[in-house]
């Protein structure tokens, strides 16, 4: 009797925590699948570099005292020979060292997300996904870079790096980089994003980095700054002025950016090469891809794979996505420009607004430069890429939408690449057609919400910069070489 009992109850215990799956037809029935994931096998082992691919190779970067084309030696004060290689590189494929690739596995690969929520919302036949980079330790797709930036000084034994930042996504980034890789980290911060974003802070020192707000009384560059205009509210113009003074001035130290170099967009291209995988598996390919752009890191890191395939003859529209207030791409011009105020970086062919344009304290820091992208600017220049502007109330109008909708709220910056799919979703429904639009979510905005709190209160303003101001801004490029 005893036994019998004992054996029933064991064979209900197996029935209470056993699990059956359900039969294979049964698996996704009435459903579409929303979330396409990755391995970490999937990780990509090498960087993919547009330079190969271009059709019009882009010029050569200047000495800012020759002006005659700049070498690897007239970059080694700044930046260790590893990351000078990447910069100069014509292959194809770069390998991702083995500590990189460790450092990635901490987040990657990124998950790509379809938008049914927001595609219901708008009533649109277009189908949108997302490539979600706010699952990295520092919520955006900064750390692709900042790890291996860390990585190639340390190889060369370099322990102090100093960076600037806009809205604190790069500069956290490096912190965590740093971290990581046992080295010291100053940044620079915008002043506007130091006062807007005090945890953004918090994160930076959490992770063991220092943080000045820029202009800073710590460098010669900022000192003048505050003399001629104590008001300022910074750009990432004068922020990377000091953090380049402070690499140049010590032995010890090296400079590290968080976009527009092509070494940077290079180790971007990870999310991309992700994204040309789940958009496989999800038996899609996208008829438009956008982002966000201030200096072109992101958008490039996404673009740049399927660019390739645009190159070859594939139709799809790139579409790269900035501020009214801060048009590098819209209304700027493609010239030689110095990449910070105080023209100590070399001279870069850009579209750039004049390296003296100081841009309105919108709250999307990370796309308040006046410059962009050698690379990316080319494509531009080329037609392969388009660029739209919007302001900041629409973009947060459509943020609050895709956060009531798909749960997840938007960085400021990526606000914009949100925008530019709905209004792209919405072209798609006014035309009847089933566009497949991709665009990179970059970051998240739980850093941010004193943005969001501003825009329900009503307090934001827009401003779109003038033609008038755009003349008046581009003065500062007189006298400097023409491409």
């Amino acid at each position: 009797m005893k036994d019998d009992i004992l054996t029933r109850a064991a064979k209900l215990v197996r029935q209470l925590f056993s699990f059956n799956p359900p039969p294979t037809s049964m698996k996704g029935s009435n459903m579409n699948q929303k979330k396409i994931f990755l391995s970490e096998q999937d990780i990509p082992k090498q960087w993919y570099n547009i330079v190969a691919d271009m059709p019009t190779p882009p010029p050569p970067i200047l000495h800012p005292g020759t002006g005659q084309p700049i070498g690897p030696d007239d970059l080694a004060p700044l930046f260790p020979m590893g990351l000078i290689m990447q910069e100069v590189c014509q292959d194809r494929f770069v390998d991702i060292p083995e500590p990189v690739l460790e450092a990635l596995q901490i987040w990657r690969p990124s998950p790509l997300i379809r938008a049914t929520g927001l595609e219901k919302a708008l009533g649109t036949p277009a189908k949108i996904y997302y490539k979600y980079e706010g699952v990295s330790p520092t919520g955006s797709h900064k750390p692709n870079s900042a790890v291996a930036q860390a990585y190639f000084n340390k190889a060369e034994g370099v322990m102090r790096l100093s960076t600037e930042t806009g809205a604190g996504q790069w500069g956290s980034s490096l912190a965590f980089a740093g971290g990581l890789f046992g080295q010291e980290v100053k940044v620079y911060m915008v002043r506007i994003s130091f006062d807007q974003k005090p945890y953004r802070k918090a994160l930076m020192q959490t992770y063991g980095a220092e943080i000045v707000a820029s202009p800073s009384p710590d460098t010669n560059a900022g000192r003048a700054i505050l003399e001629k205009t104590p008001d300022t509210p910074g750009s990432l113009g004068i922020a990377i002025s000091e953090a380049v003074e402070d690499a140049a001035t010590r032995d010890d130290t090296r400079y590290a950016l968080g976009s527009v170099l092509n070494h940077v967009l290079l180790h971007q291209t990870v999310v991309g090469q992700e994204a040309m995988k789940q958009m496989e598996i999800a038996g899609e390919y996208p008829d438009i891809i956008i982002g966000c752009c201030g200096g072109g890191s992101n958008y490039a890191g996404l673009a740049f794979p399927f660019m390739r395939d645009k190159i070859n003859g594939k139709d799809t529209r790139f579409v790269a996505t900035e501020p009214a207030s801060c048009p590098t791409l819209t209304k700027g011009e493609f010239r030689y420009d110095f990449g910070d105020t105080a023209q100590l970086t070399p001279l870069s062919p850009m579209f750039t607004l004049g390296h003296q344009f100081v841009p309105p304290p919108i709250h999307a820091g990370g796309l308040r430069y006046h410059g962009d992208s050698p690379l990316l600017s080319q494509l531009v220049k080329d037609g392969l890429i388009e660029a739209e502007a919007y302001g900041q109330l629409d973009c947060f109008e459509s943020s609050i939408t895709f956060a009531k909708t798909e749960g997840i709220v938007p960085a400021p910056e990526s606000s914009h690449a949100v925008h530019g799919a709905v209004k792209h979703a919405l072209e798609a429904k006014e035309a009847g057609e089933e566009k497949v639009i991709l665009f990179n979510l970059s970051g998240h905005g739980y850093f941010d919400m004193a943005a969001y709190t501003n825009f329900l209160a009503g307090t934001l303003e827009d401003h779109a910069m003038t033609d008038e101001e755009v003349k008046e801004s581009l003065k500062a490029l007189e006298g400097l070489p023409t491409v």
